[in-house]
């Protein structure tokens, strides 16, 4: 699968990524069916799996469970191979949510990722927001923690994961990229992702597939459709339907190259 630059860091990722989530929880989700966590063999497999398909972007977050030790567990051996991001400042443990954006619990959520990915930096740390953006973004230390650790070396790029369109527009002023919502059902975060753009900053989809609520290829399509966005994160346990998905991305690549 190809890659694309993300202009602002230079790191190199795949249009589509691996979202973690399903590999580490199962509780409070948004997804239309329920599902079982799969046995550490199993995300062995499917981890090792998604990077033979040449996809080189993972994406987990501490509030995705088990996640990020899992991959740390799977891929520590080839950590060099893929882009990892993780979050900051959602925690979720016995069946909820805690949020924390101060300078202290940033550095530990990160001092914690780095233990369970078993790495000794993060290609990128995106916050994690519990819908507050503007309020997170200016009134707590977050943003400023995580400059500061990009400038220590820890991080090689910081970002924002965010639900407000004046969030995101918000966070171009100091984010390497922007996790957005957007998919056939939801457009309204267009004019920031074509802004992002003009500025240089990377754009992340999640939710693509609004949670599994639409059809994988026609969703796809429609997301990597726009030329202003540089990858869309996919999550799920089967390595063919995956599989089926980046064929998708990689036809439709073709399709613009001709």
């Amino acid at each position: 699968m190809q890659t694309i630059k993300l202009k602002k860091c230079g790191l190199n990722i795949t249009p589509i990524g691996f979202g973690a989530f399903k590999i580490g929880r199962n509780e409070q989700i948004k997804y239309p069916q329920g599902y079982s966590l799969p046995d550490d063999r199993d995300v062995h497999a499917l981890l090792h799996g998604v990077l033979d398909l040449g996809v080189r972007f993972i994406d987990t977050a501490p509030a995705y469970g088990m996640s990020e030790e899992r991959i740390g567990r799977a891929l520590a051996g080839r950590r060099a191979e893929f882009v990892l991001s993780t979050k900051t400042g959602e925690n979720f443990e016995e069946g909820s949510s805690e949020y924390d954006y101060s300078a202290a619990g940033t550095r530990l959520s990160l001092t914690r990722s780095l233990q369970r990915l078993r790495t000794d930096y993060l290609d990128m740390v995106f916050v994690h927001s519990n819908g507050r953006d503007e309020y997170i973004q200016t009134h707590t230390d977050v943003v400023e923690t995580l400059l500061e650790l990009k400038q220590q070396g820890m991080i090689r790029a910081i970002g924002f994961s965010g639900k407000q369109i004046e969030g995101a527009r918000l966070a171009l002023n100091w984010a390497d990229a922007i996790m957005v919502e957007y998919h056939i059902g939801d457009t309204s975060h267009a004019e920031v992702i074509t802004e992002a753009a003009r500025r240089g900053v990377g754009v992340i989809v999640k939710k693509g597939l609004a949670s599994g609520h639409l059809a994988a290829p026609e969703a796809i399509r429609f997301v990597l459709g726009n030329p202003h966005v540089d990858s869309l994160v996919i999550g799920g346990l089967s390595l063919e339907h995956f599989r089926t998905n980046c064929h998708v991305a990689e036809t439709l690549f073709q399709d613009f190259a001709a």
